[in-house]
Formats: structure tokens, sequence, C-alpha cells
């Protein structure tokens, strides 16, 4: 299961704002690189001009929502990443409880309040999960890089990991690497609260 999850700050500024539109460029470039791919490809894939790709790049141009969103979805980022304040400038991103967001998931029967900054500056993320009687990953076990931590508060879980399963009870926790087939449920009649960590491999 990998986490998508948002980061609940104090507003930017206008000099926060400035920085991250400065820096939205770099960024944008740097994704390319990580393709491989020209401004020609990258404009093909998005559906942009090579002439709007390369002022955005040089930070001659700030895309739209829309071209910004093209762009994100081409180079398999999220929005955020290229918008969000680098995690570098900041000694620490405070989560307040009562402003927790709710990151989408596509699990029916699972509920996620974020309890850390966005992927980007860093690789750990973590939420405060809710899964309902019955829910789970679905049929098929999924494999995607990196780490999960999942600590159990109440109610029961079960885990499968390489077909071994791990049934967990209140402050039972599991640790696993996500390269390795995985999947959970609830199989308790009754609500299941824990804390689930992921952490992404490069």
């Amino acid at each position: 299961m990998a986490l998508d999850l948002a980061t609940t700050v104090a507003p930017l500024g206008l000099p926060e704002i400035e920085r991250t539109v400065s820096a939205l460029g770099a960024k944008v470039a740097a994704a390319r690189a990580e393709r491989g791919w020209s401004l020609a490809e990258l404009a093909r894939r998005a559906g942009v001009s090579s002439g709007a790709v390369h002022k955005i790049e040089k930070s001659g141009m700030t895309p739209t929502i829309a071209s910004l969103m093209k762009i994100a979805a081409a180079l398999g980022k999220s929005v955020a990443h290229f918008v969000e304040e680098d995690a570098a400038t900041r000694p620490a991103l405070v989560v307040r409880g009562e402003f927790r967001e709710r990151p989408f998931t596509s699990k029916r029967g699972l509920e996620l309040e974020n309890l850390s900054g966005r992927y980007g500056g860093f690789t750990l993320a973590g939420a405060e999960a809710r899964v309902e009687p019955g829910a789970s990953s679905g049929p098929e076990p999924m494999t995607h890089p990196g780490e999960e931590l999942f600590v159990l508060i109440e109610g029961s879980m079960r885990f499968t990991v390489d077909r071994a399963v791990f049934d967990l009870g209140p402050r039972d926790s599991i640790h696993f690497r996500t390269s390795r087939p995985h999947s959970w449920a609830n199989p308790g009649d009754a609500p299941a609260v824990g804390h689930w960590f992921v952490v992404r491999s490069s």
C-alpha cells in the first residue's frame, strides 16, 4: 500500500510563494532529466508545446494549472512535487492534530489522516488509518519499492507477506519490505485503527 500523504503546515507567505514559483522550472527540468527525455519528448507526452516547456524550465513562464497538471502526469509526479516548498528550507514540518488532511485512497473501507509531510523532501510518510470490518487491499498482492511499518492501536488486522499470514492484535506491529508480494485485511467485526508508515525507495 503506497500512501500519498498531504502536508498541513502554516500558509506560505509571499517570499515563500515566490521561492516556490522560481524553483518550479528547475524541478521540471530535473524530473525530465531523470527520465532521459528531450524537451520535445516531454512536450509530446504532456500535450504542450516544446517552447512552453523550455520557458517553464528556464523560469521564463509560470505554467497554468492545466499545463502543470499535464506535465506532472507525463512525468509520473504529483503536482505537489513541483509546487511544494522544498523541505530542506524548513527545519521541520508540523501537522496539527485538528488540521490533519485526509489523502485520497482507492481502497474501499480505508480512511487515512496524514501524520507526515509529503514525499519529495522526505522518503518517510505516515498516516493514521481506520480500516472497516471486511475491508482489504484487494484480491491481488501488491509490490512496490520501499518498506512499510504498521502499528495496530485497536481492532485486528491480517497481513500476508510472501504468502505468510500474520494476525495482529492491539499494540502489535509488522515491518516488511514492500518489494515482496503483500496484502492486508481487517478480518474482525469492528473497525481497526493503526498507524501506517511507508518508506519509499529511490
